[in-house]
């Protein structure tokens, strides 16, 4: 998972989930799956070609990186921008929160059974967009934020008291490690630079300026 990205948080979806519509006798199922690599993507797509042997479609779309770095689409034999473009655009443009679209690390493969009736370029826009948009209604979603691991040296008798304080404020304390002349205490933050400022801040009003925080890297973290 990329460290380095602009994003510090982002949507997926959490784990596999199937939903299936019915149009003018087609049926239009849809899989979405949490995935972190175009082979993972490109691996449920063949999955489903041997799943629904018998289907005429298998079209899909997936969304790759915090900073959605990655976006592809295939038809799988609908007419050109009838299928894998709608998918694509339904899971882009999903607003997760008021105003914001950062749905990525998802694939979504829509099978389709022909049933008998055409239903026109225009028609088979609308019911990929809406398969995908209606799976994406019901699925269970959540939330991956970065977040950026903090080590806070202080000595045994202090360690206490600066973990109660931190975790009183609101900070998520991961644990303290007791090393032989004195004990070092695992926050997480959001990796943000005014959020690390204002810590460091309430850090030096803590201790006195006694502990400075050590910079241990940074994380991806779910977030139910």
């Amino acid at each position: 998972m990329d460290n380095d990205s602009v994003a510090t948080a982002y949507t997926t979806v959490d784990g596999d989930f199937v939903h299936e519509l019915e149009i003018k006798r087609s049926r239009f199922i849809t899989y979405l799956r949490r995935v972190e690599s175009e082979a993972a993507a490109r691996a449920l797509v063949a999955e489903l070609r041997k799943k629904h042997f018998d289907a005429r479609h298998h079209c899909s779309a997936f969304i790759l990186g915090p900073d959605r770095t990655a976006m592809r689409s295939n038809d799988d034999g609908e007419p050109s921008g009838t299928a894998g473009i709608p998918m694509l655009d339904a899971l882009a443009k999903r607003e997760t929160d008021a105003g914001k679209t950062d749905l990525s690390d998802i694939s979504a493969v829509v099978v389709r059974y022909f049933g008998g009736i055409l239903l026109g370029a225009g028609g088979l826009v609308r019911a990929y967009s809406e398969s995908v948009s209606s799976a994406l209604d019901a699925a269970p979603l959540l939330r991956r934020e970065r977040l950026r691991i903090l080590g806070l040296e202080a000595d045994y008798a202090a360690a206490g008291r600066l973990e109660n304080d931190l975790r009183s404020a609101g900070v998520q304390v991961l644990g303290t490690d007791y090393g032989p002349s004195a004990a070092t205490l695992r926050v997480a933050l959001n990796d943000e630079a005014t959020l690390l400022a204002a810590f460091d801040d309430r850090l030096a009003t803590l201790t006195a300026g006694a502990s400075r925080a050590q910079d241990l890297g940074t994380e991806w973290v779910d977030v139910r």
